[in-house]
């Protein structure tokens, strides 16, 4: 029985990898750091079909994914995902209360989200936020229009694209610095007019995540993973892991939305990483300039 890999899943504040079974279900390998992860691609990348409320409906098709997709899906399995989606704004009717968050990145890397209440912190561990804060909790639409009305009043964007955020990990400002930034722009959130009635303000409360993501001597990142292939290989030893990405000793990062829909296999002892790689481009490491890249 094929056991397709399905990326980074945060669980409990800790990052394992998902798999999973048709048939079978889904299961998780939990991650530590200083682990030796070691792996083989095997055969070819699959469409991972559609995951919703808990559980997932096989690809019809079993359709291919090119290799170098940030999505294991293929395109009629993303739209169906979309088409009642809160993050694509299709399921409006969305009965769970939800939370609105200030989220950061590093110098001058904020944005504004919201997430439904129940997921907790999952969504901010999803992204790599370093450290964060929750701004208020309501129904769907109120946080929506609140998110709406922050990104326009703080300018602060609702995305950031990951190859900036890998790029400062090992850089950053140390834990007050990093709160504090948050607290101002909260406290210039909350002072603002025109927020929902219906939309409850929460006190702040800044989280870091610095040590979730062992980000404490985290080797500067340079070379990212660009794809998986057939019969290639990733080695190394596991330093630290934000987001979806996994950033090990030699300063590889290892993309995990690009194992998704892959078999993954135990490689030779003697194994080392025959992947396609790229640098980590030196541009995105300056700070103070938004995007609206995911």
């Amino acid at each position: 029985m094929t056991w397709w890999c399905t990326g980074i899943r945060w669980n409990d504040g800790r990052p394992a990898i998902g798999w999973y079974g048709q048939g079978r279900g889904e299961r998780a390998s939990v991650l530590a750091y200083g682990q030796r992860l070691a792996f083989v691609a095997h055969g070819e990348r699959h469409c991972l079909g559609v995951r919703r409320a808990g559980k997932r409906t096989p690809c019809p098709t079993a359709a291919g994914v090119p290799g170098r997709a940030g999505n294991a899906q293929c395109p009629e399995c993303a739209r169906l995902d979309r088409s009642f989606s809160v993050a694509a704004d299709t399921n409006a009717a969305d009965p769970r209360t939800y939370r609105v968050y200030l989220a950061w990145f590093g110098p001058g890397m904020v944005k504004v989200g919201i997430t439904a209440e129940e997921r907790g912190p999952a969504r901010l561990l999803e992204q790599g936020a370093v450290a964060w804060a929750w701004l208020g909790r309501g129904p769907l639409m109120a946080a929506r229009r609140t998110e709406e009305l922050l990104r326009a009043a703080l300018g602060v964007p609702d995305r950031i694209a990951y190859v900036r955020k890998r790029a400062v990990r090992a850089h950053l400002p140390a834990a007050p610095e990093r709160a504090r930034e948050v607290a101002e722009l909260h406290a210039r959130a909350a002072a603002l007019p025109g927020w929902p009635e219906s939309l409850e303000r929460v006190g702040c409360e800044v989280v870091d995540h610095a040590g979730v993501f062992g980000l404490a001597g985290l080797p500067a990142p340079g070379r990212v993973i660009t794809e998986m292939v057939p019969g290639g290989a990733v080695v190394g030893l596991l330093a630290g892991a934000a987001g979806p990405d996994l950033h090990l000793a030699d300063g590889l990062v290892v993309d995990t939305r690009l194992l998704a829909g892959w078999e993954l296999v135990g490689p030779p002892d003697e194994a080392v990483t025959t992947v396609p790689v790229a640098q980590v481009p030196v541009a995105a490491t300056a700070p103070g300039e938004q995007d609206g890249l995911f």
